[in-house]
């Protein structure tokens, strides 16, 4: 009998019984449809036994009929805290299974679940994940290459030879100029013949694992075609580069840049974890910064694949505010960022007025009008940071003082019917209608509308203080 992959441990069937009464419980409240309490029940049993087909399959059944009775998605702030990798694959992997279960059509969770799965040894949960990863990511509307390779490489780990050998075939659609794929793809059609294995037939792994020192020595045979992948062996050389001198300045951000260059969230979090390590060994809040500025962009991505989503289907309400509370909880996220980089420079006006932009789309303006105030002392932000302390007075209650901050921008700003001068001119125009000056507002308006008729709800405003007027 061959080794067993590294990582693995068997459990005892204690241990197996202790999980099935968490796995039990699961199921008895799922059917009540308990949904949340269900999917800690399960994810529960599955520290104790990690690789339990059946309770993985479940859970996946008890998470896809939660999103379909309309079940929300985890908070940003408790999805921020799972995507955090740590030390433990396991943990990674079970981390990764619960984000699913509140999301199961993201590919990003089950990749993660995926690979961390793979790297403890937990091979009857990537026989069951595996399949499904393919399927998701091949019918969605942008396949990811990298999630087809990474899959590839799964497999090839596992000797599943068919497998890894649809995987290349995906991947090779996607990339047909590649000059490597061909030749791994041969590769596999060779090792086809010869382990089969049974993942998709519900078979256990350990069952199938013969003829493992024949299938090492062809995987190592194969190897140099994996590392040909141009972003995979960046990320190799500069990880050993870092790794030879970890305290190098320069090879931190060449490892860090070779992993976010690959725009896999897994690769993402792993940079995250390497600028946080150094900033906490070096009390540096240029890593600190950074580590944040790789959380937000990964916000962003989600915000536009939401916002895409909404655009489909703009009917419907439980998606809007869906995507309502995402953008509070990454306009919150994104604040904290930024004023704590505002604190560590406070001389980079840039980060106040960032901050200042967040305090205002969190409906703040109280605590905007300060930082707009300072952040205007800045040449290149002066017009934006004033148009944006005018409405924060405007929004505030100050109308006064919204109409002279606007007032003076528009007599400062040289240029005429750009985007920047339609705001300023249609914000004053709403402050002098707040005031009950129609006639300064009807002028605001109309120069407005002389640029660009469709601008905001310019027209509705000018015909319906012409009728007041009269």
């Amino acid at each position: 009998m061959a080794d067993l992959p590294p990582g693995y441990r068997g459990i005892s069937p204690e241990e197996q019984a202790k999980a099935k009464r968490f796995f039990d419980r699961g199921k008895t409240v799922a059917d009540t449809g308990n949904y949340d309490y269900a999917i800690e029940m399960y994810i529960t049993g599955l520290v104790i036994d990690p690789d339990c087909r059946e309770a993985h399959e479940a859970l996946r059944n008890i998470g896809m009929i939660r999103k379909a009775s309309g079940g929300k998605d985890l908070g940003f702030m408790e999805k921020t805290k799972l995507r955090r990798p740590t030390k433990d694959d396991r943990q990674n992997m079970l981390n990764a299974e619960k984000l699913l279960a509140y999301d199961p059509g993201n590919t990003d969770y089950m990749l993660s679940l995926l690979q961390n799965g793979n790297r403890a040894g937990l091979s009857d949960t990537v026989a069951w994940i595996g399949p499904i990863l393919l399927r998701a990511n091949a019918d969605s509307k942008s396949p990811e290459l990298s999630k087809f390779l990474a899959l590839k490489n799964v497999y090839k780990d596992l000797r599943q030879w068919k497998l890894a050998t649809e995987a290349c075939h995906y991947a090779l659609r996607l990339r047909p100029e590649d000059m490597d794929l061909p030749t791994e793809l041969k590769n596999l059609s060779a090792f086809v013949t010869m382990e089969e294995g049974n993942y998709q037939s519900g078979g256990s792994f350990r069952d199938s694992m013969k003829g493992r020192d024949e299938q090492q020595r062809l995987i190592e045979d194969s190897r140099d075609v994996v590392q040909g992948d141009v972003l995979v062996r960046r990320v190799k050389e500069a990880e050993a580069e870092w790794k030879a001198d970890p305290n190098e300045s320069s090879k931190i951000a060449k490892y860090v840049d070779a992993l976010e260059q690959t725009e896999d969230a897994e690769n993402e979090n792993r940079a995250i974890e390497v600028l946080e390590d150094t900033y906490n060994r070096t009390k540096q809040f240029r890593y600190r910064q950074r580590s944040g500025k790789i959380k937000m962009a990964q916000l962003s991505r989600m915000e536009r694949s939401l916002r895409q989503a909404l655009q489909v289907t703009p009917e419907n309400a439980q998606l809007k505010k869906d995507y309502e509370d995402f953008r509070r909880e990454q306009y919150e996220f994104e604040l904290g960022e930024y004023t704590l980089a505002a604190e560590a420079y406070p001389t980079d006006l840039g980060l106040k007025y960032q901050m200042a932009t967040r305090l205002f789309y969190l409906k703040r303006f109280d605590d905007a009008i300060p930082a707009f105030q300072q952040a205007r002392a800045d040449p290149k932000l002066k017009n934006d940071a004033q148009i944006l302390l005018g409405r924060s007075f405007l929004e505030a209650g100050f109308v006064d003082e919204a109409i002279e901050t606007l007032h003076g921008v528009i007599d400062d700003y040289q240029i005429k019917g750009d985007d920047r001068s339609k705001e300023m001119y249609y914000w004053e125009g709403r402050a002098q209608e707040e005031k009950g000056d129609v006639d300064l507002a009807l002028k605001r308006y109309s120069q407005v509308f002389q640029w660009e008729s469709t601008y905001r709800d310019v027209q509705t405003r000018i015909r319906a203080l012409r009728v007041k007027k009269k």
